[in-house]
């Protein structure tokens, strides 16, 4: 019988081994096979063809349309881009700390970043760069500006810019400094008691941020936190989970990867001395929140440590790893899922189909699995972290949409910072009438014009009844419904006067109070905000909510 058995596994394993072999062998050949062919293609050309060849160019076409076959975050990174990665990971890099834009006209500021070398000089957004060490930038990009304005720490750069309503032009000579962006830029202490905590990003030193912000607020009084991770990108796997090891015990799991390679594989527990795991605490989500911060937000539901109130979120449980290539160049690819607490991934079961702005569209049920958290309430995977509680999004009116799309607001805000030497605090601060009166002027200047959709789709719809002939017999309920539909400058700037207002006063308190005074002045009227101060104030009801 054992000899038997030895001799049905050989024979087994004899029919098998040759399938090993030829699928490796097949998928080896097929490697050496198209690069050799590529090889030859790229020795073809730069022989006959007509005109001269780029091969960097050739080969950048050739590496980004492979890329294009994986999923979005599998990137190529060439040696003049290595520091956009140092900036993902540390977010530091050596420069002046301006941000730039570009339109038609130009390559201009839109926000010097608090204390940074360009604002301690006094440039301004709306500053239109002409000129960077005397070079002319006529006609460049702000991809080719950005090099130019940063370098090595201690270096001078010399940039000189356009200001609106200023004659002539401003040089500023400026030593280049460690720009650093805070992954807190903001925390607060409410009104109601509660702290308030806005997490930006997950840099190098993310959880030691929130660490000392709930210290300080703690410090002050703060029983109950709100922590709010809205449009939040991700970033570092490790600062999300130090984060939670602020507000759950050390040896909990918070994450795991799982990849191709048991290299990637491994389990994420805290392993710090907590620093409180009774506070109340509400987390702020939306569509723009992903990755890591999703590995919190998913956390804390899945511990029953926390409510998560907002939106679903962006989708995002891929982790991608940076290898280094030849000559300086690095790629940086997906190498493993994670899953979350409850054994859940929020990887968005199809990430080519999303939203206009990104986020998971409609999961089907039969494609949704189950999961229980701590406490055994039921969660769900397939596309992001799903919030306790749901707050509608609010969506800005075409006519608001159009200001800020053609820089409407942006240059009034320009113009009124250049005439206003200062304006009350973001807490005081509010637009008066006459100013609301001097934007519509403004407006009238520019020629201000923009279709709503509803026009447009009117538009589509004429146009098709003209192509198939039904025009003249629809004519004049047309008419009718372009004339309700129709609008004027007057009639909009009254119907969506409260959204304009708050536009156009957030991009003036940035001019003088920077990050820190916009999130102030938002958080005036956010509803996620109240809601997550109402939802903490209910002690009961909190503990109903988290089965607790």
């Amino acid at each position: 019988m054992k000899k038997f058995v030895r001799i049905t596994l050989l024979t087994g394993l004899l029919l098998v081994s040759p399938i090993l072999f030829t699928n490796s062998y097949d998928k080896e050949f097929e490697w050496s096979k198209n690069l050799d062919i590529f090889q030859s293609l790229l020795g073809e050309l730069e022989l006959y063809y007509v005109d001269e060849t780029d091969p960097a160019k050739m080969i950048k076409t050739g590496i980004d349309q492979i890329m294009k076959t994986l999923d979005p975050y599998t990137v190529y990174i060439p040696e003049s881009q290595i520091e956009d990665i140092q900036l993902m990971t540390t977010g530091e890099y050596g420069g002046v700390g301006a941000m730039i834009s570009q339109d038609s006209l130009g390559v201009y500021i839109t926000d010097p970043y608090a204390g940074s070398p360009a604002q301690k000089a006094g440039m301004r957004a709306g500053d239109r760069i002409v000129k960077v060490d005397d070079k002319s930038v006529a006609g460049k990009s702000s991809a080719e500006i950005s090099p130019m304005m940063k370098g090595a720490m201690g270096t001078e750069v010399k940039i000189t810019v356009e200001r609106p309503m200023v004659k002539g032009t401003i040089t500023f000579d400026l030593i280049r400094e460690k720009i650093r962006f805070e992954n807190v830029p903001y925390f607060a202490k409410l009104s109601d008691g509660s702290g308030y905590i806005r997490l930006t990003g997950f840099t190098e030193g993310a959880s030691a941020e929130v660490k000392n912000a709930l210290l300080d607020l703690k410090s002050r009084g703060a029983d109950k936190i709100i922590l709010d991770l809205r449009n939040n990108p991700g970033g570092l796997l490790i600062e999300a989970v130090d984060i939670m090891n602020i507000f759950v015990a050390p040896g909990q799991e918070i994450v795991s990867t799982r990849g191709k390679s048991k290299k990637w594989e491994a389990t994420y527990t805290c392993r710090y001395p907590t620093v409180d795991t009774l506070i109340p605490v509400a987390v702020l989500v939306n569509s723009g929140s992903a990755s890591a911060s999703e590995i919190v937000a998913g956390a804390m539901q899945d511990l029953d440590r926390g409510v998560i109130i907002g939106q679903r979120t962006f989708g995002k449980g891929l982790v991608q790893t940076t290898r280094d290539l030849s000559y300086n160049a690095k790629i940086k690819l997906t190498t493993a899922k994670y899953y979350i607490a409850s054994g859940r991934c929020i990887q968005a079961l199809d990430y080519t189909n999303r939203r206009a702005d990104g986020s998971v569209g409609h999961i089907p049920d039969s494609l949704v699995s189950e999961f229980r958290t701590k406490t055994g309430r039921i969660v769900k995977d397939g596309g992001g972290i799903l919030p306790d509680v749901l707050v509608e999004t609010r969506i800005l009116s075409g006519m608001a949409t159009n200001l800020a799309y053609q820089n409407m607001i942006f240059d009034f805000a320009t113009r009124y910072r250049n005439t206003h030497e200062q304006i009350a605090s973001p807490a005081e601060y509010a637009l008066d009438e006459s100013e609301y009166q001097n934007f519509k002027s403004y407006l009238a200047d520019r020629k201000f014009t923009y279709k709503s959709a509803s026009e447009s789709a009117l538009d589509g719809l004429i146009k098709s009844a003209k192509k198939e002939k039904y025009y003249d017999l629809a004519q004049a309920s047309l008419d009718d419904l372009k004339n309700t539909l129709s609008h004027n400058l007057d009639k909009d700037m009254q119907t969506f006067k409260p959204e304009i207002t708050t536009l156009l006063s957030d991009e003036i308190i940035g001019r003088y109070y920077f990050q820190k005074g916009r999130i102030e002045y938002m958080l005036r009227d956010d509803n996620g905000l109240q809601k997550a101060q109402e939802v903490l104030a209910n002690s009961a009801g909190y503990r109903k909510m988290l089965k607790r």
